[in-house]
């Protein structure tokens, strides 16, 4: 059975979609009916082997008029709510691009309205379709690295100026009154925060008893690009250290802490490193399930879904944390430098300090940063 797909944001992020989308269109899974873009795409940025999609800017009467079953949703943080019950409303299954909503009001709207109308949603945590998980919680279960103290995550990521400018709600805290939350935590290394949580087992908004956060900036923005948080948990702590203003830019990781080792977990690479007393170091490469794949298997053949709503509530929790922390503290002139080659700022120091908040699971404040202070929010 093939299931007719519409793409609402097929630019930015959405071309990687629209590649997705020919993929599994080339083995006969899906087929895309629809692009909902506010400009049409051109001839040349529509992938080869895609056909010719129908195109609206208007996403409710795009869904109608070609009966799609799925719609993929990767348009600005704050349409997603509105788009998603537009879709659910329908009877349209979703793909819901992370972060899944700007606040935890919107994100219960979303979550609920879902639910109400029955039909299934997937949340974008591609980091969450990784065998390696499901493997990590096996062996924590199995006590191979003793009791778990806690896991922490660290990104330590570049981004230019010219990220900041690449659509008017970037970057930004809100937008003509509406919130946004655009920052490191909750939209580029948000995958760190809730792969963390995952690991730990603490994916539910009742598992959140405390967050402290510590955001900061040193770009021109509004948002933070410099930030640490830490979530507290009837199982630990999840602390994650995060910035778009690396020095030597590397891959995120999410590091779990036990009595007798620890695992570390480069989730982009879906690669596994576990270090135990009395073993030597085990290091594996494990697969990936698509997660638009998955959904189609789970409409098709009754596959597990893998990302549901509800199993975002807790890295939510942390987003509504920093919507209603105060705006990030701008780093002091001397803590960062400009680099006119690759025009972007970098924070001097900081690829050490999100590895050791990593490693020790403390906060910037805690390591000795200066210029860090922290902000505890109680749930």
């Amino acid at each position: 059975m093939t299931i007719d797909i519409v793409l609402a944001g097929a630019r930015g992020h959405g071309r990687w979609h629209l590649e997705n989308i020919r993929r599994l269109q080339e083995k006969g899974a899906v087929r895309l009916a629809g692009i909902c873009e506010l400009t049409p795409l051109g001839p040349d940025e529509l992938p080869e082997g895609l056909g010719q999609p129908a195109q609206s800017a208007d996403f409710g009467t795009l869904l109608d008029e070609t009966g799609a079953r799925i719609a993929v949703i990767c348009t600005p943080i704050p349409t997603h709510t509105d788009l998603a019950l537009a879709a659910a409303e329908r009877g349209v299954h979703l793909l819901l691009e992370k972060p899944p909503a700007p606040s935890y009001a919107e994100y219960r709207r979303m979550a609920d309205g879902v639910a109400k109308a029955g039909v299934v949603c997937q949340i974008g945590f591609q980091s969450l379709g990784s065998h390696a998980v499901p493997a990590i919680r096996k062996l924590i279960e199995e006590g191979a690295i003793g009791a778990v103290s806690g896991v922490g995550g660290a990104g330590a990521w570049a981004r230019a100026e010219s990220y900041y400018r690449r659509a008017p709600w970037a970057g930004k805290r809100r937008l003509n009154g509406v919130d946004v939350v655009d920052g490191v935590l909750t939209n580029p290394l948000a995958h760190a925060v809730a792969t963390g949580l995952a690991l730990l087992g603490t994916t539910r908004a009742e598992d959140v008893t405390g967050i402290e956060t510590e955001l900061l900036r040193a770009n021109d923005i509004e948002s933070d690009d410099t930030s640490c948080v830490r979530v507290s948990t009837p199982r630990g702590p999840v602390t994650v250290a995060a910035t778009l203003c690396a020095e030597q830019p590397g891959d995120p990781y999410v590091l779990v802490h036990g009595a007798g080792g620890r695992i570390t977990f480069w989730y982009k690479q879906d690669r596994v490193l576990v270090q135990r007393a009395g073993h030597g170091p085990e290091e594996t490469e494990y697969g990936s399930t698509d997660l638009l794949e998955n959904l189609v298997d789970h409409l098709t053949d009754g596959a597990e879904l893998l990302v549901e709503p509800d199993s975002t509530g807790a890295f939510m929790k942390v987003v509504e944390a920093i919507r209603l922390a105060d705006d990030p503290a701008v780093l002091p002139a001397g803590t960062w430098r400009f680099l006119p080659e690759e025009n972007r700022r970098v924070v001097t120091g900081i690829d050490g300090l999100v590895a050791a908040a990593a490693d020790t699971l403390a906060l910037y404040s805690e390591l000795g940063a200066p210029w860090a202070t922290s902000k505890e929010v109680g749930t």
